[in-house]
């Protein structure tokens, strides 16, 4: 058995680790109007965001064609594999894995397996990256779809998004309506559910407030943890505010292994500009060995 593992590109992962883990990348697709933009070919971050301010329609998203799914897969199989794991985006925010789970019993010349990350941004990538290193030590799908439980079940995000609206324009937050009243007067704080849909769990009227109440959370987190971890701090174009938040974090818990990540176009849609996010889990290369 040779395995790919394969994820759609909101999952954020670099170049770098793309290549060292030779992860396979099935392009989401960003709309503005008619237009189709695909991003990692025509649409990256910051035409994303600059497009937001300037263009006169809304953007919204869709989930990656079978035909797109279908070209990735053939090259996965023309480079010898003979099965793949598909690593993708919360089912409880997007259709991909569930259009996924239903073309790939179609799916001739390989074995395709789908794994739903409940989350989104680099939670997702660290998954992926788990499977690829565990594909590449020759661990079985059930041996690593076993250890992506164990990283899956303490991956959480604790996000703060700058404007409301966009979150509710895309429905894409189950009890948002009793935020309506003061969206915008606030900064709503938001975190994703076990089976992976969108929640506020609070509000604060500055970014800086929001910080203070993440940093208060998770030093009891820290505190209870009993494993490593690794937080993946991740910005909607705001890579200022992005640098004073790592630069905090590292200085007041120094045994977190913290990473900058984005939220790219397909999730920007959602959270819009200005978004900042918390990403933390066990450190998913205690899982490797």
């Amino acid at each position: 058995m040779k395995i790919a593992v394969l994820t759609d590109s909101s999952a954020y992962i670099s170049q770098t680790d793309l290549d060292r883990y030779h992860i396979y990348v099935i392009n989401d697709p960003v709309l503005f109007g008619n237009h189709v933009y695909h991003e990692n070919v025509d649409l990256d971050s910051a035409k994303f965001y600059a497009m937001l301010k300037t263009e006169h329609v809304t953007p919204t998203t869709s989930q990656a064609s079978n035909g797109e799914v279908q070209r990735v897969l053939d090259q996965v199989v023309a480079d010898g594999y003979d099965t793949a794991i598909i690593v993708g985006l919360s089912s409880g925010i997007s259709g991909f894995i569930s259009n996924v789970e239903a073309y790939a019993p179609t799916v001739k010349d390989i074995d395709v397996h789908v794994w739903d990350s409940r989350i989104a941004c680099s939670g997702a990538g660290n998954q992926v990256l788990l499977a690829a290193a565990l594909a590449e030590k020759g661990l079985t799908v059930s041996q690593i779809f076993s250890r992506l439980a164990k990283l899956r079940e303490t991956t959480k995000v604790m996000f703060v998004v700058n404007d409301m609206r966009h979150l509710m324009r895309t429905g894409r937050i189950s009890n948002g309506q009793s935020l309506i009243g003061t969206m915008l007067q606030i900064k709503p704080m938001l975190a994703f559910t076990p089976e992976g849909k969108i929640v506020a769990t609070g509000r604060e009227r500055q970014m800086k407030r929001a910080f203070q109440t993440i940093q208060t959370s998770f030093k009891q987190i820290v505190a209870n943890a009993s494993y490593p971890m690794r937080v993946s701090i991740v910005d909607a174009n705001n890579p200022e505010l992005k640098a004073q938040w790592l630069a905090t974090a590292k200085d007041e818990f120094p045994e977190v292994t913290f990473e900058s990540s984005i939220i790219g176009p397909l999730v920007g849609v959602h959270t819009g500009e200005k978004a900042m996010g918390f990403i933390y889990a066990r450190d998913w290369r205690t899982l490797v060995d």
